[in-house]
């Protein structure tokens, strides 16, 4: 049998930590040539960290790294000074074909310098019984192989097809690098590793600054490398379409019941992942409610069952001694079934599994609560006013009529002056209706004015013209792209308690609803991430519980399984829910009606 290649990148037993913080604790991996290996797991859990301990950027405090010498990572910046040129990047990137270019003309134009009439042909060469001209020849035969491993006259091809795949071909050779945007260095980098190809590739949240036809591109690259490739996103197609298999950095129950702390592998798609975790949460939800069973028949058999064991029982005719000799046979019985039954039931109420976490779930909408609390069959959120009547709108929750916002735009790329932020008329759209109980995603490309949309159906803007309203007693709450809460010095638990009217003075029981960590319900939110803050906001909806829910990117900044938790608690919501979303996987999995913003 031969012997299997080694892995390409390997680690064994990593440990960082950062203070009194531990972010990776015996994590090991192998990711071998031709494998794609998607990393998942919670924000904050240690992703990006073990993407730079692999690139040598940073060192583990302890455990061992292999990595190949033509390593690729994809840097958060370009590793280029400012003067440098579009053109010299993409030069920089051909180097090491360049390179072998150049030995194998060396080498042809040795050979052929050997062969001119006069020379000494059958001078030994380094192997005894060779001639100096089979010398040069093996040595041009290897430089010829490895200019057609690393396909060097289709170089410049693969550069062009990269920069033209990445959007990047309309920009000229010449520009410098400090004259690009953010967005646009991220492709650079991109196309350099795709140009390079490398032996292993490290990327993090590589089709961040990309649309959907550069990111396809580039799923199609990667999956066309020769090379390992490692990489962390929260793009669910992007993983779907690349990766080979998924390490989840964040422990599964069989993994921390053995023990295991450095992360579970999953062989696959990010589809077979998520199979597979869904057969990992029943078995763990079906081994603790086994568990809870025997724990109720052990405590009772402790308590009852082993005691009723000839309990009172009759002597009849038998001797006092054979009586007491077979009444203590009987009490040792029963203390052995007793002192067993203890054991077991010491022994499970310490090793027992956790409960499973609760799915998350909104909770009924305001208006379906107090129709379900009220006596009165009149009271009802479904009554409309007269301009609900007057225009169409009877019957609906929520809806905007030709709406024109002017000013300058809340999306990225979209500030185009004397541009309206939003023309519903103008985005092919004049309507917007939301029914009670809808499900309504809006797509568009930046600038289209998905933000402002969100912003006007909430009452945070007023439209320069066109209509707005909503039905009458309808609540409306608003998730916005951007949590504004970075320099706030309340905490989760003030917020949570404003939503429920205690006093935060009197420091209230909250409910979380899982989404905020105990340990951080009392941090002030100034010192949370980012997706931290996020967390704390759709914990503040959950608890709202409104009749309409408004969600700006709600898949940003969260972690994949919070994504699924999230959406799969929208589509079984009652309430209203419009989404304006980019998230690929979101869209293609949308179920309810969809409005694109042209």
């Amino acid at each position: 049998m031969p012997h299997a290649s080694p892995s390409l990148l390997t680690a064994t037993d990593l440990t960082k930590s950062y203070g009194d913080r531990t972010v990776l604790a015996g994590v090991s991996l192998a990711v071998d040539p031709g494998h794609r290996t998607g990393l998942v797991g919670e924000n904050g859990v240690g992703k990006s960290t073990l993407l730079r301990l692999l690139a040598g950027i940073e060192d583990p405090d302890s455990g061992s790294v292999t990595r190949p010498a033509d390593l690729g990572y994809l840097h958060q910046e370009l590793p280029y000074g400012p003067t440098t040129t579009v053109g010299q990047v993409v030069e920089d990137a051909l180097a090491g074909v360049r390179e072998i270019e150049r030995a194998l003309e060396d080498a042809g134009a040795a050979l052929a310098s050997s062969s001119e009439p006069g020379r000494g042909t059958t001078r030994p060469g380094p192997d005894e019984g060779s001639t100096e001209v089979d010398t040069l020849t093996a040595a041009y035969d290897l430089a010829l192989a490895r200019a057609e491993q690393s396909d060097v006259w289709g170089a410049d091809a693969r550069a062009s097809r990269a920069l033209a795949g990445l959007g990047l071909d309309v920009i000229h050779r010449g520009r410098l690098v400090a004259r690009l945007s953010g967005g646009q260095r991220t492709r650079l980098g991109l196309a350099a590793l795709l140009i390079r190809q490398p032996g292993a590739l490290l990327l993090d949240e590589p089709t961040n600054h990309l649309d959907d036809e550069a990111a396809e591109f580039l799923a199609t690259a990667l999956r066309a490398l020769p090379g390992a490739v490692l990489l962390a996103s929260h793009d669910r197609v992007f993983l779907d379409e690349v990766c080979t298999e998924i390490l989840d950095l964040d422990p599964s129950q069989e993994a921390s019941s053995a023990g295991r702390t450095g992360g579970t592998l999953y062989a696959g798609s990010y589809r077979d992942y998520l199979r597979a975790k869904r057969v990992e949460r029943a078995r763990w939800e079906q081994q603790f409610a086994a568990e809870q069973d025997e724990l109720k028949a052990l405590r009772r058999s402790v308590a009852t069952t082993a005691r009723n064991v000839s309990h009172d029982r009759d002597r009849g005719n038998q001797s006092k001694l054979l009586y007491d000799a077979k009444g203590e046979r009987v009490q040792s019985q029963v203390s052995r079934r007793v002192r067993n039954a203890q054991q077991r039931l010491d022994t499970l109420l310490a090793e027992q599994v956790r409960k499973p976490p609760e799915p998350l779930r909104f909770s009924p909408p305001h208006l379906v609560r107090e129709r379900a609390t009220s006596s009165s069959p009149g009271r009802s959120g479904g009554r409309r006013g007269s301009q609900g009547a007057s225009n169409g709108t009877d019957g609906l929750a929520l809806w905007a009529r030709d709406v024109v916002v002017q000013g300058g735009a809340t999306e990225p790329g979209a500030a185009t002056p004397g541009r309206p932020r939003l023309d519903l008329r103008a985005a092919g759209v004049p309507s917007i209706d939301v029914a009670p109980g809808a499900k309504l995603l809006v797509t568009g490309a930046n600038g289209s004015g998905k933000s402002t949309l969100l912003h006007v159906l909430a009452g945070d803007i007023v439209p320069a013209s066109g209509s707005v309203g909503r039905a009458r007693g309808v609540e409306v709450a608003l998730l916005e792209q951007d949590v504004r809460l970075h320099d706030d010095d309340r905490t989760p638990r003030d917020l949570l308690a404003l939503i429920t009217g205690q006093d935060p003075a009197d420091r209230p029981l909250v409910n979380a609803h899982g989404l905020v960590a105990p340990r951080d319900l009392d941090r002030p939110l100034a010192e949370l991430s980012v997706g931290q803050r996020r967390r704390v906001v759709l914990a503040m909806l959950v608890t709202q519980a409104p009749d309409v829910l408004l969600l700006d990117e709600p898949t940003n900044h969260i972690s994949l399984a919070l994504a699924e938790e999230l959406m799969a608690a929208v589509e079984t919501w009652p309430g209203a829910v419009v989404v304006a979303s980019h998230d690929r996987w979101l869209r293609r999995t949308w179920k309810g009606d969809v409005v694109h913003l042209g």
